[in-house]
């Protein structure tokens, strides 16, 4: 994948991007890429430092500025656990409270226009006999 073209930081090996952290080097096609919200998982370098090419210094600089430039995306909202029966009679009693509105009646509305029309053909030409 090519760099975004909102870049904040050009490192030796990675650039901090308006995705997030990508790597320099397109040769990799975009796989080491690192979008927003990984930017704050604790084991996102250990699966980088296997390879070669890996420079890790620059890569924790990177994820240092990368860090300060994006914030945080908000934890998911953690929804209390109920027991499976409690959920089935919470849905059926809501459901069962509900009141759908009235519809409303469809006054006369008439179809119908004044006077009358034709399709005709858009250009006409005529022949010169």
């Amino acid at each position: 994948m090519a760099l975004h073209r909102d870049i904040y930081w050009i490192g030796r090996q990675w650039a901090v991007t308006g995705f997030g952290m990508q790597l320099i080097d397109q040769r990799h096609g975009g796989k080491f890429d690192v979008a927003i919200a990984r930017l704050w998982d604790t084991r996102l370098a250990d699966d980088l430092t296997a390879q070669k090419w890996f420079n890790p210094v620059d890569f924790a600089k990177g994820l240092s500025v990368a860090r300060q430039r994006h914030t945080k995306p908000p934890a998911p909202a953690q929804v209390d656990s109920l027991p499976a029966p409690l959920l089935a009679e919470t849905a059926e009693n809501a459901t069962a409270g509900a009141i759908e509105p009235p519809r409303p009646e469809m006054a006369g509305f008439p179809l119908r226009i004044a006077g009358s029309a034709k399709f005709v053909r858009p250009w006409r030409v005529r022949l010169k006999q």
